[in-house]
């Protein structure tokens, strides 16, 4: 009777997501005392991105398996892809509302919740990847961007960057700017207002759905990520031009979303871990990244013949002057999208006039400009 009661009082605990339990290692202390018991808190991760694609959907793998081990066990984290648990663009309600504890993600998705929350992850002809984790832990981002997401339950953490993006896959040239117009492209966020106001339509979509899309011709064009990525959709099939820079993703941050109630629950040492393994999570992921896209773009120029083109001058200080109207705008939605706004661009600013003097003034040099 003993041991029946003790197995169902166990199950309902793990039922409710937490677990308590003794050590296996650990020994009764001296005096006759019993082991001190520990909570293990099993917590479900959903993503927007496919299962286990690579750099993205194993980034947040890395995530969730980092939290495990710095935990020895005490936090355990399930995975699911995008459809597995919610659909791709339901991660930031489903841990608002406690379905899941974690999301990963990229907070342009959310820009229904607050067009200000796009600060967070690319902004075009914005900061790139070493310029916005410079903002977020050292420039007073990270403050801002938590205060954001504070009346939605949620803490916001950078977990990955994929570093500056590729324009995207054409199945026509882009010459002009009339080249743009009535162009049906897949791209996100403060990019696809720029896109439709110089004319074309933003659409948008999750990465599983992409390629079919461009192949029936639903869309005209996409961008997703860059070579790495693009390689394992396989979109050198369905389009023909692959175009740079990627004006629109200079250095887009990927987060980690976490139930503040669930996140609350924590002891300080584990919400301590917590935050530790994003932050690797997202250096990690952007070396990633900066590694595997050279042997990717190797294979898709010189092994499947894809057509590398450069985005004409005119057309980029086109989208770059629309990009300054878009982004200025949403300052003026509520105070503080408006103090958000002003710091990022005080910070851009003042990076800028830095790295014209180093990282850009070293590039210049090593290729002899």
């Amino acid at each position: 009777m003993k041991r029946r009661h003790f197995v169902t009082g166990a199950g309902a605990m793990l039922a409710g997501g937490v677990l308590s339990g003794c050590g296996g290692g650990e020994q009764p202390a001296a005096g006759g005392d019993q082991p001190k018991m520990k909570t293990e808190y099993r917590w479900k991760m959903v993503t927007t991105w496919p299962k286990d694609f690579p750099g993205l959907g194993t980034g947040a793998n890395l995530l969730a398996s980092l939290i495990n081990q710095m935990s020895g066990g005490r936090i355990h984290v399930k995975v699911y892809g995008a459809k597995e648990l919610v659909p791709a663009f339901e991660v930031f309600d489903a841990v608002a509302g406690g379905t899941a504890e974690l999301g990963h993600g990229a907070a342009y998705y959310w820009k229904g919740k607050s067009g200000a929350a796009q600060f967070f992850s690319a902004v075009p002809f914005g900061l790139n990847a070493l310029e916005m984790n410079g903002w977020l832990y050292h420039g007073g981002g990270m403050e801002l961007w938590e205060e954001l997401y504070e009346p939605f339950g949620l803490i916001p953490m950078a977990a990955g960057n994929t570093g500056v993006q590729m324009g995207g896959w054409f199945n026509r040239e882009i010459n002009t700017l009339e080249d743009l117009q009535g162009l049906k492209m897949r791209i996100p966020g403060l990019g696809g207002e720029v896109l439709r106001r110089a004319g074309g339509t933003p659409v948008s979509l999750p990465g599983g759905e992409i390629f079919t899309s461009l192949q029936s011709g639903t869309i005209d064009a996409t961008e997703w990520v860059g070579p790495y990525n693009d390689l394992a959709f396989g979109l050198y099939k369905v389009a023909k031009y692959y175009y740079y820079p990627g004006w629109h993703e200079p250095g887009t941050t990927l987060e980690c979303i976490v139930n503040r109630e669930a996140f609350d629950r924590l002891p300080p040492d584990l919400q301590a871990i917590v935050r530790s393994a994003a932050a690797q999570a997202n250096q990690s992921m952007l070396a990633e990244y900066t590694a595997k896209n050279n042997a990717a773009l190797h294979t898709l120029l010189n092994d499947h013949q894809v057509e590398l083109r450069r985005f004409p001058d005119e057309v980029l200080a086109r989208l770059r002057e629309l990009s300054d109207q878009v982004v200025a705008e949403i300052a003026d939605k509520d105070p503080t999208s408006r103090r958000i706004y002003e710091a990022f661009r005080g910070y851009r600013d003042q990076v800028i006039a830095w790295h014209d003097i180093s990282e850009r003034a070293f590039l210049n040099a090593r290729a002899g400009g």
